[in-house]
Protein backbone atom coordinates (compact mmCIF):
# COMPACT_ATOMS: atom_id res chain seq x y z
CA UNK A 1 0.00 0.00 0.00
CA UNK A 2 1.36 3.75 -0.01
CA UNK A 3 2.29 5.76 2.15
CA UNK A 4 1.42 9.34 0.69
CA UNK A 5 3.30 12.66 2.07
CA UNK A 6 1.40 15.44 1.16
CA UNK A 7 2.35 19.36 0.89
CA UNK A 8 -0.84 19.71 3.05
CA UNK A 9 0.05 21.39 6.50
CA UNK A 10 -0.40 18.66 8.80
CA UNK A 11 20.03 9.05 13.27
CA UNK A 12 19.86 6.46 15.48
CA UNK A 13 22.31 3.63 15.39
CA UNK A 14 23.57 2.07 17.92
CA UNK A 15 27.33 1.16 15.90
CA UNK A 16 28.61 4.37 15.01
CA UNK A 17 28.18 4.84 11.29
CA UNK A 18 31.60 6.26 9.20
CA UNK A 19 31.40 9.50 8.70
CA UNK A 20 31.04 11.63 5.92
CA UNK A 21 29.63 11.23 2.14
CA UNK A 22 28.48 7.51 1.14
CA UNK A 23 26.61 6.08 -1.67
CA UNK A 24 23.86 4.44 -0.02
CA UNK A 25 20.32 2.50 -0.68
CA UNK A 26 16.74 3.40 0.49
CA UNK A 27 15.74 -0.28 1.82
CA UNK A 28 13.44 0.13 4.76
CA UNK A 29 10.10 2.57 5.24
CA UNK A 30 8.37 2.58 8.20
CA UNK A 31 4.85 4.17 9.15
CA UNK A 32 5.35 5.13 12.68
CA UNK A 33 1.67 6.74 13.00
CA UNK A 34 0.60 9.88 14.99
CA UNK A 35 3.34 10.93 17.08
CA UNK A 36 1.98 13.48 20.01
CA UNK A 37 4.93 16.29 20.87
CA UNK A 38 5.41 19.79 22.17
CA UNK A 39 5.96 22.99 20.13
CA UNK A 40 6.90 26.12 21.35
CA UNK A 41 5.47 24.65 24.87
CA UNK A 42 2.44 23.66 22.40
CA UNK A 43 1.06 20.19 22.46
CA UNK A 44 1.23 18.99 18.81
CA UNK A 45 0.18 15.38 16.93
CA UNK A 46 2.22 14.90 13.44
CA UNK A 47 2.30 11.58 11.47
CA UNK A 48 5.73 10.11 11.45
CA UNK A 49 7.90 7.55 9.38
CA UNK A 50 11.12 6.31 9.70
CA UNK A 51 13.46 5.64 6.73
CA UNK A 52 17.14 3.04 6.81
CA UNK A 53 19.32 3.16 4.55
CA UNK A 54 22.34 0.76 3.42
CA UNK A 55 26.04 1.52 2.93
CA UNK A 56 26.72 -0.95 0.80
CA UNK A 57 30.58 0.10 0.66
CA UNK A 58 31.09 0.49 4.31
CA UNK A 59 30.61 -3.25 5.66
CA UNK A 60 31.64 -4.72 8.79
CA UNK A 61 31.07 -8.22 10.99
CA UNK A 62 28.49 -7.24 13.52
CA UNK A 63 28.23 -10.61 15.02
CA UNK A 64 30.51 -13.39 14.76
CA UNK A 65 30.06 -15.88 12.31
CA UNK A 66 27.30 -14.47 10.23
CA UNK A 67 29.76 -12.17 7.65
CA UNK A 68 30.46 -9.21 6.38
CA UNK A 69 27.39 -6.96 6.01
CA UNK A 70 26.68 -2.91 5.29
CA UNK A 71 26.15 0.23 7.77
CA UNK A 72 22.98 1.23 8.06
CA UNK A 73 21.77 4.67 8.98
CA UNK A 74 17.47 5.72 9.86
CA UNK A 75 15.80 8.77 10.23
CA UNK A 76 13.17 10.20 11.77
CA UNK A 77 10.57 12.72 9.41
CA UNK A 78 7.49 13.83 9.94
CA UNK A 79 5.01 12.67 6.89
CA UNK A 80 4.55 16.05 5.23
CA UNK A 81 5.64 17.79 2.07
CA UNK A 82 4.56 21.33 2.71
CA UNK A 83 7.44 24.43 1.90
CA UNK A 84 9.30 23.87 4.93
CA UNK A 85 8.98 20.17 5.64
CA UNK A 86 12.34 18.38 6.25
CA UNK A 87 11.44 15.59 4.23
CA UNK A 88 10.53 17.86 1.50
CA UNK A 89 14.32 19.14 1.86
CA UNK A 90 15.25 15.95 1.36
CA UNK A 91 13.43 14.86 -1.39
CA UNK A 92 14.04 17.34 -3.70
CA UNK A 93 18.04 17.11 -2.81
CA UNK A 94 17.46 13.53 -3.71
CA UNK A 95 15.75 13.86 -6.54
CA UNK A 96 17.88 16.86 -7.83
CA UNK A 97 15.19 19.49 -8.58
CA UNK A 98 11.98 21.24 -6.72
CA UNK A 99 8.43 19.46 -6.22
CA UNK A 100 5.51 21.06 -8.33
CA UNK A 101 2.72 22.43 -6.00
CA UNK A 102 0.39 19.70 -7.70
CA UNK A 103 3.60 17.25 -7.21
CA UNK A 104 3.92 18.09 -3.50
CA UNK A 105 -0.23 17.46 -3.16
CA UNK A 106 0.44 13.64 -2.97
CA UNK A 107 3.68 11.66 -3.09
CA UNK A 108 3.80 8.25 -2.63
CA UNK A 109 7.26 7.95 -0.47
CA UNK A 110 6.98 4.16 -0.34
CA UNK A 111 8.61 4.63 -4.38
CA UNK A 112 11.54 5.78 -2.53
CA UNK A 113 12.61 1.63 -1.18
CA UNK A 114 15.46 0.42 -3.46
CA UNK A 115 16.35 3.74 -5.05
CA UNK A 116 20.70 4.58 -4.16
CA UNK A 117 21.24 8.11 -3.53
CA UNK A 118 24.50 10.18 -2.05
CA UNK A 119 24.06 10.61 1.33
CA UNK A 120 26.22 12.90 3.99
CA UNK A 121 26.53 11.74 7.64
CA UNK A 122 28.14 13.45 10.21
CA UNK A 123 29.15 13.07 14.45
CA UNK A 124 26.77 14.81 16.69
CA UNK A 125 26.98 14.88 20.73
CA UNK A 126 23.42 14.88 22.74
CA UNK A 127 23.22 14.36 26.12
CA UNK A 128 27.01 13.10 26.48
CA UNK A 129 26.48 10.60 23.82
CA UNK A 130 27.65 10.36 20.25
CA UNK A 131 25.27 10.20 17.50
CA UNK A 132 25.19 9.62 14.02
CA UNK A 133 23.13 11.62 11.88
CA UNK A 134 22.11 11.87 8.12
CA UNK A 135 22.13 15.40 7.43
CA UNK A 136 20.99 15.70 3.52
CA UNK A 137 20.81 13.56 0.53
CA UNK A 138 21.47 14.32 -3.34
CA UNK A 139 21.80 12.31 -6.24
CA UNK A 140 24.59 9.87 -7.33
CA UNK A 141 26.97 11.99 -9.38
CA UNK A 142 27.00 11.21 -13.45
CA UNK A 143 28.45 7.99 -13.53
CA UNK A 144 28.64 7.00 -10.42
CA UNK A 145 27.60 3.28 -9.23
CA UNK A 146 25.32 2.31 -6.68
CA UNK A 147 26.09 -1.90 -5.46
CA UNK A 148 23.38 -3.85 -5.09
CA UNK A 149 21.04 -4.19 -2.45
CA UNK A 150 22.36 -6.19 0.22
CA UNK A 151 19.01 -6.17 2.39
CA UNK A 152 16.20 -6.94 1.71
CA UNK A 153 13.02 -4.78 1.09
CA UNK A 154 10.62 -3.59 3.77
CA UNK A 155 7.62 -1.55 4.01
CA UNK A 156 5.47 -1.47 7.11
CA UNK A 157 2.76 0.55 6.74
CA UNK A 158 -1.10 0.47 8.52
CA UNK A 159 -2.72 0.04 5.36
CA UNK A 160 -1.26 -3.77 5.58
CA UNK A 161 0.30 -4.08 8.58
CA UNK A 162 2.04 -7.52 9.44
CA UNK A 163 3.15 -8.12 13.16
CA UNK A 164 5.87 -10.78 12.50
CA UNK A 165 7.63 -7.59 9.98
CA UNK A 166 7.22 -5.03 13.40
CA UNK A 167 8.39 -7.59 15.34
CA UNK A 168 11.79 -7.70 13.45
CA UNK A 169 11.72 -3.89 14.28
CA UNK A 170 14.71 -2.48 16.98
CA UNK A 171 12.84 -2.07 20.60
CA UNK A 172 13.25 2.22 19.96
CA UNK A 173 10.57 1.66 16.90
CA UNK A 174 8.58 -0.59 18.31
CA UNK A 175 8.29 1.58 21.42
CA UNK A 176 6.98 4.85 19.85
CA UNK A 177 4.93 3.35 17.36
CA UNK A 178 3.35 1.07 20.47
CA UNK A 179 2.07 4.85 21.70
CA UNK A 180 0.20 5.73 18.64
CA UNK A 181 -3.70 5.70 18.23
CA UNK A 182 -2.71 4.16 14.86
CA UNK A 183 -1.26 0.69 16.40
CA UNK A 184 -3.41 0.62 19.45
CA UNK A 185 -6.22 0.30 16.46
CA UNK A 186 -4.54 -2.50 14.77
CA UNK A 187 -3.70 -4.00 18.08
CA UNK A 188 -7.46 -3.92 19.37
CA UNK A 189 -7.93 -6.11 16.19
CA UNK A 190 -5.22 -8.34 16.31
CA UNK A 191 -6.51 -9.58 19.72
CA UNK A 192 -10.01 -9.63 18.73
CA UNK A 193 -9.33 -11.86 16.00
CA UNK A 194 -6.70 -14.30 18.21
CA UNK A 195 -8.79 -14.30 20.95
CA UNK A 196 -11.79 -15.59 18.36
CA UNK A 197 -9.72 -18.20 16.74
CA UNK A 198 -8.59 -19.76 20.42
CA UNK A 199 -12.38 -19.80 21.20
CA UNK A 200 -12.90 -21.74 17.84
CA UNK A 201 -10.16 -24.33 18.69
CA UNK A 202 -11.01 -25.10 22.37
CA UNK A 203 -14.40 -25.66 21.32
CA UNK A 204 -13.43 -27.75 18.37
CA UNK A 205 -11.39 -30.11 21.10
CA UNK A 206 -14.34 -29.91 23.02
CA UNK A 207 -16.79 -31.64 20.24
CA UNK A 208 -13.94 -33.72 18.42
CA UNK A 209 -11.21 -35.00 21.39
CA UNK A 210 -10.56 -37.64 18.82
CA UNK A 211 -9.26 -35.11 16.48
CA UNK A 212 -5.58 -35.54 17.52
CA UNK A 213 -5.49 -39.37 17.16
CA UNK A 214 -2.65 -40.23 14.98
CA UNK A 215 -5.20 -42.45 12.59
Amino acid sequence: MAINASNESAGRNFTSVPTGTHVMRCYRMIEIGTVTGDFKGKPISQPKVWLDWELPNEQKEFKEGEGLKPFSIGKEFTLSLNEKAKLRMFLEGWRGKAFTEEEAKEFDITKLVGIPCLGSIVEEKKNEKTYSNLTSVSTLIKGMECPKQVNPSFILSYDSFDFDLFNKLPNFLKEKMEKTPEFKKIADKYHEVEFERSKAHVTDEINNPDNDLPF
